[in-house]
């Protein structure tokens, strides 16, 4: 089967948290059989910043968003394939992509895959004249990084076919326990992009407990905190490339986990990292949310905190043998569940079922 996916990024995680994502899923489908052409813009400095080549597993087209013509040879020829994808977030041309793929030809399977679900029902509820109201119910089949009931009942309100979500997962190859380094020694390690959505929690999880936990050391990762007041005892990275996610999860006593605002609200998306530091064993710390039991257990497999002092107290409670159990925990219960090898079988099942249903349409 064909597919066609256009995204913010495959090759690059600069400013782009979906990285990870996409490649766990669309690997997994790749090794179902699924031959994969991933169109990504080139822009926010992302092919200056790449942490892959081009993998084997996915034909990459780097287009420029200003030369029309190759976006509408590319949309062209996406109208051609199995089934095509527009991914929300790609940063140029999201309300023009989302329109040319809902209007691809009825042999087309057409899937909206939103990875930030509710700022897109968020914004949609906000405005009744936002385009993609008219694009939604051209599209198939609507999947999800995550939001569980709530995210299914309110974007089939909105008029979708159907909704599925997909969660985060990790590669049990590309995560995984590795020896401590002494550059990213720390009691407790955030990694996240500064947004808008975000920064208030993380000025209450991380940068709170960091000013009340002043006798441990503290990291931030993540592009644009460069000019963010911070406590002392806070050592800030930077982008940290993926290539060194397993390091810097492994040389945390533990790793924190920050919820963006509107997902904390909606409950049931847990982020990559949950899943990217479970799978390398790490302790991980998370922020308080509607359905973690879902993912891991509370207080076996994750820790859980409801403010910036409850992390502080946690990580002042945290023996290294309690870290250790916990992230050891969680590693066998992701591996159990949580693999982008079962995501990859359910997108499989899902994408089948909505070709037989369109093809039942159509008769």
């Amino acid at each position: 089967m064909k597919l066609a996916f256009w995204g913010s990024s495959l090759v690059s995680a600069y400013w782009n948290g979906a990285a990870t994502y996409y490649r766990g899923i669309l690997r997994a489908l790749a090794g179902r059989g699924y031959q994969i052409t991933f169109f990504e813009p080139d822009a926010y400095d992302r092919q200056k910043h790449r942490d892959i080549d081009d993998p084997e597993w996915a034909r990459i087209v780097v287009y420029d968003p200003q030369d029309a013509e190759a976006v509408a040879r590319h949309l062209a020829w996406s109208g051609q394939c199995d089934v095509a994808v527009k991914a929300s977030g790609v940063g140029v041309l999201d309300e023009y992509l989302e329109a040319q793929v809902a209007a691809m030809p009825e042999g087309v399977v057409k899937v909206f895959w939103d990875v930030d679900a509710p700022a897109t029902l968020d914004r949609m509820a906000a405005n009744a004249e936002d385009a993609f109201h008219r694009a939604l119910p051209n599209y198939d089949l609507v999947l999800t990084y995550g939001g569980g009931s709530p995210v299914i009942t309110k974007y089939k309100q909105m008029g979708a076919r159907e909704c599925v979500p997909i969660y985060n997962a990790f590669d049990p190859d590309v995560h995984f326990p590795v020896p401590a380094e002494e550059r990213f020694g720390c009691d407790l390690s955030f990694l996240g992009n500064r947004l808008p959505d975000r920064e208030a929690r993380v000025e209450e999880f991380f940068l709170k407990a960091a000013a009340i936990a002043n006798g441990k050391s503290f990291l931030l990762g993540g592009n644009g905190w460069a000019d963010k007041p911070m406590p002392g005892n806070v050592r800030y990275l930077g982008h940290v490339y993926t290539a060194d996610h397993n390091r810097l999860n492994c040389s945390s006593r533990a790793v924190l986990n920050i919820s963006r605002e509107s997902m904390a609200r909606y409950g049931f998306s847990p982020a990559t990292r949950v899943f990217e530091a479970a799978g390398a064993g790490a302790c991980l710390i998370t922020d308080a949310w509607e359905g973690i039991e879902t993912f891991l257990e509370p207080g076996r497999e994750v820790l859980v905190a409801q403010s910036g002092e409850e992390v502080a107290a946690t990580l002042e409670n945290l023996s290294k043998e309690r870290a250790r159990e916990i992230g050891e925990a969680a590693r066998r219960r992701v591996l159990a569940e949580h693999t982008y090898e079962q995501r990859g079988r359910l997108v499989e099942q899902v994408l089948n079922e909505t070709c037989a249903r369109v093809l039942e349409m159509k008769a």
